[in-house]
């Protein structure tokens, strides 16, 4: 797994349809459309979407994020900069855990809030997250499992529709970890 793989994976489910093209994805996360095929192919040889390489799977996808993402694509808060606001310091997590005075940040010069720097999962991340508000808090509640430690709580709501139209709706599913 890559970092690339767990965006490619969030803007499908953002997307909320089944509809797009390769050419899509690369345009609205700014990856070359050679990327985006090794991604869906990686995630596909993963299990983690389906053989048409069109459907994120649920629930293999939550299994991975909960127990096995902060240990392979971790972080660690770094320096004050000014930035877009990321993890447990952005809506939708923000209503839910208090982080005290602590504020994660991806760095951008044109971010509204100081805080420490978290080193977003794709380069182009501050960019886009503007254009996409589902795409932005599902990046935010990613990153709030990658930078929490201690007691880490990630809130995952997501919709998503399975063949046959049926809604697959409102994944909350609560994580607690605390320190040993």
């Amino acid at each position: 797994m890559r970092p690339q793989d767990i965006v490619v994976l969030l803007k499908i489910i953002a997307l909320k349809h089944n509809d797009w093209y390769n050419s899509d994805l690369a345009q609205s996360l700014k990856i070359s459309p050679s990327v985006i095929s090794e991604v869906l192919n990686r995630c596909k040889m993963a299990g983690l979407i389906d053989s048409k390489k069109r459907k994120v799977n649920i629930n293999s996808f939550i299994e991975f994020l909960i127990y096995g993402f902060r240990y392979v694509i971790p972080t660690q808060p770094g320096a004050i900069v000014k930035g877009i606001p990321t993890a447990h310091s952005a809506s939708p997590i923000k209503e839910h855990i208090s982080s005290g005075s602590d504020i994660y940040v991806w760095a951008n010069a044109k971010g509204t809030h100081r805080g420490q720097a978290i080193e977003p999962l794709f380069k182009s991340i501050p960019k886009i997250v503007q254009e996409d508000k589902g795409f932005y808090e599902l990046l935010i509640i990613i990153d709030t499992i990658r930078a929490e430690k201690g007691q880490a709580y990630a809130f995952i709501n997501i919709s998503d529709q399975n063949e046959k139209g049926q809604e697959i709706s409102n994944f909350v599913y609560a994580f607690k970890e605390k320190r040993k």
